[in-house]
């Protein structure tokens, strides 16, 4: 099978014992997914962001344009992985602190749906904190359900 490209979201708003901050998380974060099957072709600068929801703690932010013979199913289940050994605990509860967030948002095999995996994202279009970061280093990049480029969705949640 051919490499996959994708279109990763990371987040982090709580520190790790061992890597230090959220900004410091994502690095390491970056890091383990250049370690993995995944090979980094791209990653932002790591932008702060307000949390959505209940959590009160600023986000670290940022995005990476990844290589992967996975398939989308199976690189959720390894980023999955990555974020358990970052001490993340899935608890079912949306938007909470949380030390590591890794999001499949993109994939260049267009769209995928199947339980537990919505690929584009479902949310991504309304998030400037995926956005800024994606538009920066994948601009050109079009979402298979409108067409619209990266910078394209940017500008028009910046403008909204």
């Amino acid at each position: 099978m051919a490499k996959s490209r994708y279109l990763i979201a990371l987040g982090s708003n709580v520190p790790h014992h061992r890597h230090g901050s959220p900004r410091k998380v994502i690095a390491a974060a970056l890091a383990a997914l250049g370690q993995s099957d995944l090979k980094v072709e791209k990653v932002s600068r790591t932008i702060t962001s307000r949390p959505i929801g209940p959590s009160r703690r600023a986000y670290a932010n940022a995005a990476a344009v990844v290589r992967s013979k996975l398939d989308p199913p199976e690189l959720l289940a390894a980023l999955q992985a990555i974020e358990r050994q970052f001490g993340r605990k899935r608890r079912g509860q949306p938007w909470r602190a949380r030390v590591l967030d890794l999001d499949i948002v993109l994939w260049n095999g267009g769209t995928w749906v199947s339980p537990g995996l919505i690929v584009p994202h479902s949310a991504f279009r309304e998030r400037l904190f995926v956005l800024g970061p994606a538009s920066k280093i994948a601009g050109n990049w079009r979402d298979p359900v409108t067409g619209l480029s990266l910078r394209q969705l940017d500008a028009r949640l910046r403008r909204s």
